[in-house]
């Protein structure tokens, strides 16, 4: 039976007044769109513009929330790993490390060959339900040819549902179409199969990236993901709750925007701020506060708008594996968890607050993750369970449970980690030495890579996306 216990920070008034005073931000102040693609829509359908900025009315922001489905399949090349999002927890790769690190070579600028290796850990991850995504940005490819090639190596070694990044319009075309290629052909956006993250320009404005992006996918019936990335004090207010109005606000914006260009398109509502450090203006990503803002707006999702949820977790403000690095990426694991958030991002290895992504602690992070999962199970509160006969049996017998058959039975239900050790001291120390854990998981990647197949694809199909590319960038180049 699932873990009962949840994190609502706010109450059901609470909620109200938030989301009232979001629509007094979007009906009163008003949200800026750099896009005259979408001023006009928003004029077709009756909003008031004035300039680049777009007055939206409490029934078109409320009318457009409830055109959202509260959950959708996303589906999968291999159809056997297709997800419903909106039950229960999926894992994602993380979004945007510029870095790489690990024992051998230390920290370093990331390669397309660390993002094809992070494809490969992430089809072979048993935690890992999505494929794509940035888990770290290639410093060695052209930034015009770096879409295409990062969702061709995306299919090429994973078969698991992708996400992609958000781009220029023909770029989220280009993307579209390698995938439709992938997928086979014909009709494939019928179902949802490609899915993309957007960052609103906070405060209260949208750019011209982040527009086209959304209606390219809306066009094309495909999920996407609305991340505000808020720094509490920077370009949020300073009081918790104001960042959460403001959030809340854009999230709204850019869904009605979505959900005027093609009504029903999934929307993942996915709140992704923090505090700022006011000493430095730096991206804090360690602090409980972040979750305080962020678990309120997905109580929001869940209780009043009935959406689908993401959320960041398992990041650290940490720049090495270290006990600073286990205490936050587990605070931040577990609040992701508790906040029953449907999609968990940025919990793979990240270090140094999203900048960089360790080998190491991905598989670290993966245990964390198995860790938390079975904690959400929660209990068997069967019948079967309270085990009234076999307490009496083993009381009225005089023997011990370990022996007796329902453990023998059972014993392989409890969890076990993966790469932590249990045992005593000696036996740790026997034969003359012993590895700590970031030693244990270096080899384990290591043997992860060295098991994955060099592609999942039929050549024919990979000539396929290499022309393609190679048209696209050409077309892209001219």
């Amino acid at each position: 039976m699932s873990l009962k216990t949840k994190i609502d920070p706010l109450t059901k008034d609470d909620l109200i007044r938030v989301h009232d005073s979001s629509i007094y931000v979007l009906e009163k102040i008003g949200i800026v769109f750099k896009s005259d693609e979408a001023l006009d829509i928003f004029k077709e359908h009756g909003a008031r513009v004035e300039g680049r900025t777009v007055y939206i009315s409490r029934k078109m922001a409320e009318s457009s929330m409830m055109r959202c489905p509260a959950r959708f399949r996303f589906t999968a090349r291999n159809d056997a790993r297709s997800l419903l999002i909106g039950e229960r927890f999926a894992v994602q790769p993380n979004a945007g490390p510029t870095d790489i690190q690990d024992l051998d070579g230390g920290r370093r600028p990331a390669t397309l060959q660390d993002f094809i290796n992070l494809q490969k850990m992430s089809q072979a991850s048993e935690v890992t339900d999505i494929a794509g995504g940035l888990p770290v940005v290639p410093q060695d490819v052209d930034l015009n040819e770096l879409h295409l090639r990062l969702m061709y190596e995306s299919v090429r070694h994973s078969d698991k549902p992708l996400i992609s990044s958000c781009l220029h319009g023909e770029q989220a075309r280009q993307v579209l179409e390698m995938v439709k290629i992938a997928f086979g052909g014909g009709d494939v956006f019928k179902d949802h199969v490609l899915g993309v993250s957007v960052n609103p320009l906070s405060p209260l404005a949208y750019g011209p990236e982040a527009v086209e992006t959304m209606l390219v996918y809306a066009q094309h019936n495909q999920p996407v993901f609305i991340l505000p990335c808020i720094m509490a004090g920077i370009s949020g207010p300073v009081n918790l709750l104001g960042t959460v109005v403001q959030q809340n606000a854009e999230i709204i914006a850019g869904t009605v925007l979505i959900q005027l260009t093609n009504p029903g398109t999934p929307v993942v509502y996915s709140p992704s701020s923090t505090v700022g450090d006011l000493r430095t203006g730096e991206y804090v990503t360690g602090s409980p506060e972040a979750f305080l803002i962020n678990s309120a707006n997905l109580q929001l999702a869940k209780d009043i708008y009935k959406m689908p949820t993401r959320i960041m977790c398992g990041m650290t403000d940490s720049d090495e594996i270290d006990c600073q690095a286990g205490y936050e990426t587990e605070q931040n694991l577990m609040m992701g968890m508790l906040t029953g958030a449907n999609i968990l991002v940025n919990c793979l290895g990240t270090l140094d607050s999203l900048m960089c992504t360790s080998y190491e602690k991905f598989i670290i992070d993966e245990e964390l993750l198995k860790r938390f999962y079975r904690i959400t199970d929660g209990l068997d509160v069967s019948d079967e369970s309270l085990s009234l006969d076999i307490i009496q049996e083993v009381t009225q017998s005089g023997g011990n449970y370990l022996t007796h058959e329902s453990t023998l039975k059972y014993c392989r239900y409890h969890w076990r980690p993966t790469i932590s050790f249990r045992g005593r001291h000696k036996r740790l120390m026997r034969g003359g030495g012993s590895e700590d854990l970031v030693a244990v998981a270096n080899k384990s990647y290591k043997e992860i890579l060295a098991n994955q197949p060099e592609s999942l694809i039929d050549s024919s199909l990979d000539r396929e996306l290499l022309d393609f590319l190679k048209k696209a960038k050409e077309s892209l180049d001219s």
